[in-house]
């Protein structure tokens, strides 16, 4: 009677009740909007999105609304589980694109020695303790037959880091752009490559067949990667006036995606290296990169996401793990996998001499479960082969109990700001040869290319990396009704902000970026701000600490006409220019472009640019000389420092005193620096030594009396026509140096001299760039949209 019951709950259970595609539909929808409602409710306390998330999954899951029969039987269905796996294909194949998309290269290349040690460390041992618990696991299962399948799957559960989880907890922490924020991403990035090439790689040699179907699964991938770097210069080209792709270009590129994918997928590996590497290896020039990084990061994160990481929670059943013995050994396996990963981290981080406290915070982070160990539980490496049900729930278990006990500990360390906060910096402090993040703001198109001259100039030095962000400052609009119905849209339009604010001005800076990074393959980040002019300051100085840069650029409020004179551009922008400085958390650069008779962009060019500095001294000059370290590594750029002293002062310089030492670095040893005389000869002292006695750089010194005397010196430096002038703002305060000076001061913003060289009266027809190091201070992020 029993066996009759049984049989009869199965053959009801084969036959479906509903539209298995409705179901899916639905199943979707609610895991979105309860995902989106946890994500509303616990954001306020620090937790992740990955985690409510998850959350709703396991709310909609047979742990909790699915044990209602009713329930059960509208989401659990024979056929459903086909279509759950397809939405999880697609949701999989997008976000690991996009992740391949969203990859610095650069600094992977730069820390990759770093990177696979800390991510090799987790693996290494992972592959020893997965023997221990591999003959643990058959004693108690049982398993007679595919024991080399069973130790992957231990293997990749212990070993494996999910990228995607990591690289959102970091993002939505304002983390992704610190040094260890950036090492546990591509860390988590590296351990999970590693591992789905160490199990493809045993299982292609485990058989003949499974051989060929590497060798399929690597030549269609190849195939991918040849067509991606074809694809986008073609699609360029054909949308030469445009900012973005047309929806039909940009469809065919995911249609190509996927055709590749499932052809990876029916060779019987998982595709998700396959998509990474599509989008690792896709050109990042011009507007095809722009369109798909605009068009996937917002439905990756909105849709894609919550819908996978709900769909591993919907997969979890709680009632799964009641039994005693599996209760132990999820425990046990839980354990044993954070475990291994902590030991392992930690000790690679004592091998890097990375500090402790972020050593512990880097292994929590890798310790997080949820991408490709859920493929080898759903889908074993061997075909047509099903894991025994206990196996299949206890191992699915771990990975999900694990992520929801781990997500909220290592939020909430996050959040203390400890790791995540801005310290504030200035070039003066930084390593000429470390790496500089610097934006640039621009209100129309003609500030750009200035910008990029600058630009061009500051990445000269081989060993030092920058990192630049353009970001167009466009004054929010007000509110415009369309006329036009969504299908009387002409297609690639859409409903948004990107035509309307900004107008044409997005368009032109948007081509002069592309043209300027396809010249000289310096990458160049593209950002838009959308403010009002009374508040756009406080989203500049946000928008800084969120990219974690270290100078802010910013464009004089007047523009030089044909006739030389200066002309009043917007005055909006020199209010703007004036909270930025009071307000920013870095150093902050007004630049006064002259065009044609300024400085110009020194990649290709085949004439060397003369540039000066002037020195007076204080904080604000110390940061012009730093800046100006930075221009000088390049072979195009001849740098000359004019350094103003009292006539009457007795400053006693290392480079005239001894000779001898000419061409070493000079430490002088000050008890107490405690004045700004001392902190200034140190500086040019270590400038000379490191620059001027190698023949990098020329240093003239200006005996000067006054204001007038110093007058009389700038215009006969100016004579020698500098293309570029680098100046501090402030100089020194109550210098004899600038006495009568402030009698014509018409600018604040750009300091006694600044304003001076600023002016029509001086005949100057150089470039100009006012450096001041800014009021440093602890401000959290704002949402700056990045193209």
């Amino acid at each position: 009677m029993e066996n009759m019951e049984a049989a009869e709950k199965a053959t009801c259970r084969s036959v479906d009740h509903f539209n298995p595609l409705i179901t899916t539909i639905f199943q979707v929808s609610c895991i979105l909007v309860i995902s989106h409602m946890f994500h509303i409710l616990l954001k306020p306390l620090g937790q992740p999105g990955p985690f409510a998330q998850l959350l709703a999954g396991v709310v909609v899951g047979p742990t909790l609304l699915s044990r209602i029969r009713r329930v059960e039987d509208f989401f659990i269905q024979a056929s459903s589980a086909e279509y759950y796996m397809f939405f999880s294909f697609l949701c999989r194949m997008l976000f690991m694109f996009s992740i391949g998309l969203e990859t610095d290269i650069p600094y992977l290349k730069r820390n990759i020695r770093v990177v696979s040690i800390v991510a090799g460390g987790g693996i290494i041992l992972a592959s020893i303790c997965a023997a221990p618990l591999l003959w643990l696991l058959i004693k108690v299962f049982t398993v007679t037959k595919s024991r080399f399948p069973f130790y992957l799957l231990i293997f990749t559960v212990l070993a494996n880091s999910a990228s995607p989880v990591v690289i959102r907890m970091i993002a939505e922490s304002k983390f992704d752009n610190a040094d260890l924020g950036r090492l546990a991403i591509y860390s988590s990035l590296i351990s999970e490559m590693s591992c789905v090439a160490f199990v493809a790689t045993l299982t292609a040699c485990s058989s003949t067949i499974r051989l060929v179907g590497a060798i399929i699964a690597t030549l269609v991938t190849v195939l991918l990667i040849f067509l991606n770097n074809y694809l986008p210069f073609f699609f360029n080209k054909r949308n030469r006036h445009n900012r973005f792709l047309t929806n039909s270009e940009l469809f065919l590129i995911i249609f190509i995606l996927l055709a590749i994918s499932l052809l990876v997928e029916s060779a019987g590996y998982t595709a998700i290296t396959c998509c990474f590497l599509a989008g690792l290896m896709f050109p990042r020039e011009g507007k095809t990169c722009r369109t798909l990084l605009h068009k996937l990061t917002y439905a990756v994160n909105t849709f894609v996401l919550p819908v996978y990481f709900g769909y591993t929670g919907f997969q979890f059943n709680i009632s799964k793990i009641f039994n005693k013995l599996t209760l132990i050994l999820t425990v046990l396996i839980i354990l044993l996998s954070a475990g291994t990963k902590i030991v392992a981290t930690l000790a690679a981080c004592y091998y890097l001499k990375i500090p402790r406290n972020e050593s512990l915070i880097l292994s929590f982070l890798l310790n997080m479960k949820g991408n490709y160990d859920l493929i080898i539980i759903n889908s074993p490496p061997v075909p047509k082969m099903l894991w025994e049900n206990d196996i299949h729930d206890l191992f699915l278990s771990v990975v999900v109990l694990k992520t929801l006990i781990l997500a909220p500990v290592v939020a909430i360390w996050l959040n203390r700001g400890e790791f995540c906060a801005h310290y504030p910096t200035t070039l003066e402090i930084l390593n000429p040869e470390s790496e500089l993040r610097m934006l640039a703001c621009a209100y129309i198109p003609r500030h750009v290319s200035g910008y990029l001259s600058l630009i061009s100039a500051l990445s000269g030095c081989p060993n030092a990396t920058l990192i630049p962000y353009v970001a167009h400052l466009v004054e929010l609009p007000k509110k415009k009704k369309s006329k036009l119905m969504y299908h009387q849209l002409e297609d690639g339009d859409q409903y948004s902000d990107e035509e309307e604010y900004g107008g044409n001005d997005v368009v032109q800076i948007t081509n002069a970026l592309d043209s300027f990074i396809s010249e000289t393959k310096i990458p160049v980040h593209e950002a838009k701000i959308v403010s009002s002019f009374l508040t756009i300051n406080q989203d500049v100085c946000n928008g800084a600490v969120d990219l974690r840069v270290s100078i802010i650029f910013l464009p004089f409020h007047k523009h030089q006409r044909v006739d030389g004179k200066m002309e009043n551009s917007m005055e909006g922008i020199r209010t703007i220019n004036q909270k930025v400085i009071r307000h920013a958390p870095c150093s902050v650069g007004i630049f006064l472009d002259r065009g044609q008779t300024g400085f110009q962009q020194p990649h290709g060019s085949l004439s060397v640019q003369n540039i000066a500095t002037f020195f007076f001294g204080g904080p604000d000059d110390r940061e012009a000389l730093a800046c100006s370290k930075r221009i000088l590594m390049h072979s195009q750029v001849s740098l000359t420092v004019f350094r103003f002293i009292q006539a009457n002062s007795s400053i006693q310089n290392s480079w005239i005193s001894d000779a001898s030492h000419k061409g070493e670095e000079v430490v002088m040893a000050i008890s107490s620096i405690g004045t700004e005389n001392e902190m200034d000869n140190v500086f040019v002292d270590t400038f000379y030594n490191r620059y001027v006695a190698q023949g990098k750089a020329s240093l003239i010194e200006k005996y000067v009396s006054d204001g007038a005397e110093t007058l009389v010196a700038l215009r006969e430096i100016l004579d020698n026509r500098y293309s570029l002038v680098i100046v501090g703002k402030g100089g020194r305060e109550n210098s004899s140096l600038t006495i009568g000076m402030s009698d014509w001061e018409e600018c604040p913003e750009l300091g006694l001299v600044g304003d001076l060289l600023a002016s029509s009266e001086m005949n100057f027809n150089g470039s100009l760039l006012v450096i001041n190091t800014g009021t440093p201070r602890m401000m959290r992020p704002s949402s700056l949209q990045r193209q």
